[in-house]
């Protein structure tokens, strides 16, 4: 697919080094130009008006200094080396109901960062932010969600301790290594036709549709996947499957496998403990919710692989 790379988080070319994570004494030579992205339980520190930056620090700030141990390695570009601290146990004056929600319109103000940065919602900003500063905040919010949710050891119970600049956990008791995890979602451009395949799940902003999508099951390809879900929530069955473009979504932790699929009927049935309504959408529809036009139908958000896709279903710049 043409323009795959320019989905939000991915395309940004980001040089990880990954050779430098097992390099202590590389990372300490590093650290002193670096910056330093700070992030307040999964959300990162972000500046700017339409907080369309990062909020970076400097590592001899008050809140990183001597940081170095427990920071994660990024990465480097021509900017230097990026590191990112997490300052989740710091308690704001006030913690909103909103918080973890979907798209928490709530900001955090830590007293000793600048005035003009704050603590914002990766949802709600992703798509201000520059492919760079977006893959980099996708990168410290799924590694630090992977290190709250993977404390313990599998093999033994015990806690494990982070290494190789916080991409693996070792056991010390039993010598157990953990790696950071990803799970595989796919998310179908399911037609026939002129129209496409759209689906809601409950809870959603009303009139909001977006394109179906599940996890994949141990043992299934990413092409029978697509046929298990769409046939699961739409009751409609799916020929041919093509791959289109890919997108980390650190929502908490998974990779958005963008797939086409062409329908082979069009009656649909849905399963409603998977999602609460399904339906066909025209080209002219789709184009008249993108545009602001359309009454009843709200296009995906916004920085999601469902509205690139469907940009580019409509632009016909799929192949």
């Amino acid at each position: 697919m043409r323009h795959a790379e320019e989905v939000t988080f991915g395309g940004s070319g980001l040089d990880r080094a990954a050779e430098l994570r097992a390099d202590p004494e590389a990372l300490a030579r590093l650290w002193p130009a670096a910056r330093v992205l700070p992030m307040w339980r999964g959300k990162p520190l972000v500046a700017g008006e339409g907080r369309d930056r990062l909020g970076w620090i400097a590592p001899d700030h008050a809140l990183t200094r001597g940081q170095l141990g427990q920071a994660l390695f990024l990465g480097r570009d021509e900017a230097g080396a990026a590191f990112a601290i997490d300052l989740s146990a710091w308690q704001p004056p006030e913690v909103p109901e909103t918080l973890n929600a979907f798209a928490d319109p709530s900001e955090q103000r830590h007293p000793a960062l600048p005035e003009d940065a704050a603590f914002a919602e990766l949802r709600r900003v992703m798509s201000c932010l520059a492919a760079r500063d977006a893959e980099l905040a996708a990168t410290a919010r799924a590694l630090f969600r992977w290190h709250r949710s993977h404390r313990f050891c599998t093999g033994c119970g015990v806690e494990s301790g982070m290494v190789m600049a916080g991409w693996q956990r070792d056991c010390p008791t039993c010598g157990a290594q953990h790696f950071p995890r990803t799970d595989p979602v796919v998310i179908a451009l399911i037609t026939h036709g002129n129209s496409v395949l759209l689906g809601r799940s409950p809870g959603w902003p009303e009139g909001m549709y977006s394109l179906l999508a599940g996890f994949v099951e141990p043992g299934e390809t990413v092409e029978a996947a697509v046929r298990r879900e769409v046939f699961e929530e739409a009751g409609i069955r799916v020929g041919a499957v093509s791959y289109l473009a890919s997108q980390p979504w650190p929502f908490p932790a998974s990779l958005m496998v963008g797939c086409r699929g062409l329908a082979l009927n069009r009656d649909i049935t849905i399963d409603p403990n998977e999602i609460e309504e399904a339906l066909w959408a025209t080209r002219e529809e789709v184009l008249a919710a993108f545009s602001g036009e359309g009454r009843s139908l709200l296009p995906a958000r916004p920085g999601a692989i469902a509205h690139f896709l469907l940009r580019n279903w409509l632009a016909d710049r799929l192949d």
